[in-house]
């Protein structure tokens, strides 16, 4: 069969947004309501007939509502198989009848979890028959309509009104579908809040991820790859996904990934003096902090201008007309900023391709969570890498202690380094980097590759030397040699912050007082692949 007509509907949702009109719909044309608790008595206030499920069961609800659904007079009437002769035997000796229609969304778990509720709370709204309700339907769904999201209302309408009071096969497996997906991202969310909030297990027997509502992307990282967006079910911090666009193009792949690397090493600077970030590939190609964000835009810029052609740009404080007019003398695919002034959104209206991002608060940079990526047969998961030092971590390795604005200097690049894929080295001077390696397959190259840049810097801005004199550097990891330091010792370094833990630490430590450097180990390092 394929058109089956909507006689009888069962309708218990948590969400009454849209219930009445929809009610009012199914009502007038002809529909029987069942329904359950609140649900019933919103339907009821709006002046339509609703008989209870307590009187389609026999029995009332009860256990503070805990048990209503959990009946064979709805699971019959929703499994029956209706043209198979047993099934329809057993209907009719048992008096079950047939629903049709099935309207539900489950109780607010996420809701629950999120406004901080206790652990008794939280228990209470973890939905039993709603999910059995919505599986069963889901299941039979050759015979029964289900529909567990309000945004589909209007659909579910729309197909009542063009096949005459039925709905399709197609649009019922359409429904099952989405609907078998509720289900398992709602099952998803409870396990993780059992595993994660209740139990405290960091790596649990079975791990579930889910996420909704996709926002489709033109492509992926290459035409020919397909993309989406999804967000996660469930508490998490809130990014670039959850920005709000105020100008611009549709967000791609890339810029997604791109723009989520800029927050994440702009967030380093939240609540601190003014900053910008800009990122290229991933990668960031120039990072600064000055007294206002117009100069640390110049001091950003100046690391690297060849790369932040075509770049993301992050800043940690409400984004103002000068730096906006700024940024607008180069192109920039994407600008992320916690606030846009009114000059700014000025300034940049006059890009029209230009994507602007707003992010509210910036995220917390130490939050826990999980980092999972696919390899093939299997998924790698760790722990965010939220570790972080201060200057009392840190220990002097070398005959020369840092100054303090060395190691100032070092905090800076160090900061930076982290969110640099390996192998990486960063240069920085005065709170602004002067040159950036990422990438590399050695330590050596990485350290050669930022002072080349910087060589460049200054060439183009006509300074008398490049940025690199007088810097401090950084390394996410050790020195497996000397040859990466003496690399920076050739640009002009002074300082040197590392990780430590070589078993040639010895040789780069000597290698460090032979040059006058100061170095400082800090006993964490920061790989990012």
């Amino acid at each position: 069969m394929s058109d089956v007509t909507i006689r009888r509907a069962l309708l218990s949702v948590s969400d009454k947004g849209g219930l009445v009109d929809l009610g009012t719909r199914l009502a007038q044309a002809g529909v029987e309501l069942v329904s359950t608790g609140g649900t019933a008595r919103a339907l009821r206030d709006a002046g339509l007939d609703v008989r209870d499920v307590s009187e389609v069961t026999g029995f009332p609800e009860m256990m503070d509502g805990r048990v209503k659904t959990l009946h064979p007079m709805v699971h019959g009437g929703l499994l029956a198989v209706r043209d198979n002769p047993e099934h329809a035997a057993a209907m009719d000796a048992h008096g079950i009848g047939g629903i049709d229609l099935v309207v539900v969304n489950l109780y607010p778990f996420e809701a629950t979890v999120a406004r901080g509720a206790g652990r008794d709370d939280i228990i209470e709204n973890i939905d039993i028959g709603g999910p059995s309700m919505v599986r069963s339907a889901a299941k039979n769904h050759q015979f029964v309509t289900i529909v567990t999201d309000p945004a589909d209302y209007a659909d579910l309408v729309e197909e009542l009104a063009a096949n005459d009071g039925a709905t399709s096969l197609p649009f019922r497996r359409k429904m099952a579908a989405k609907a078998f997906a509720a289900t398992a991202a709602y099952d998803s969310m409870i396990s993780q809040w059992f595993a994660f909030a209740d139990q405290g297990q960091e790596f649990p027997d079975f791990l579930a991820l889910n996420g909704r509502a996709p926002v489709s992307l033109r492509y992926g990282e290459n035409p020919h790859q397909q993309a989406a967006l999804y967000t996660p079910v469930g508490p998490h911090a809130h990014g670039i996904a959850q920005a709000e666009q105020l100008q611009g193009k549709e967000l791609s792949y890339n810029n997604y990934n791109d723009a989520d690397a800029a927050l994440e090493l702009c967030a380093e600077f939240r609540g601190q003096s003014p900053a910008v970030v800009i990122v290229k590939h991933a990668n960031p190609c120039g990072v600064a902090q000055r007294a206002s964000l117009r100069e640390a835009w110049d001091a950003a810029l100046a690391c690297d201008s060849v790369s932040a052609f075509g770049g993301i740009v992050c800043v940690n404080t409400e984004l103002d007309g000068p730096t906006a007019e700024a940024i607008c003398e180069i192109f920039t695919e994407v600008v992320i900023a916690p606030s846009v002034s009114d000059a700014a959104r000025e300034a940049f209206a006059r890009k029209k391709n230009l994507r602007l991002l707003v992010t509210g608060e910036l995220p917390d940079p130490r939050r826990n969570g999980l980092s999972v990526k696919p390899i093939t047969g299997g998924l790698l998961v760790q722990g965010r890498d939220s570790g972080s030092i201060g200057e009392g971590d840190l220990k002097v390795v070398t005959e020369r202690t840092p100054t303090d604005r060395e190691l100032q200097d070092c905090l800076f690049a160090w900061t930076v380094a982290r969110h640099v894929k390996s192998n990486a080295i960063v240069y920085a001077k005065d709170g602004a980097t002067a040159g950036i390696g990422a990438g590399q397959m050695n330590r050596r190259d990485s350290s050669r590759i930022a002072a080349m840049k910087a060589s460049e810097a200054a060439g183009k801005y006509g300074w008398d030397t490049p940025q690199t004199v007088g810097s401090a550097v950084a390394s996410d990891a050790f020195f497996p040699f000397a040859d990466g330091l003496l690399a920076a010792v050739e640009a002009g370094a002074t300082a040197v912050i590392q990780p430590g833990g070589s078993i040639r630490d010895e040789e780069v430590i000597a290698a460090a007082n032979e040059a006058g450097l100061a170095m400082v180990f800090t006993g964490m390092r920061h790989f990012r692949h």
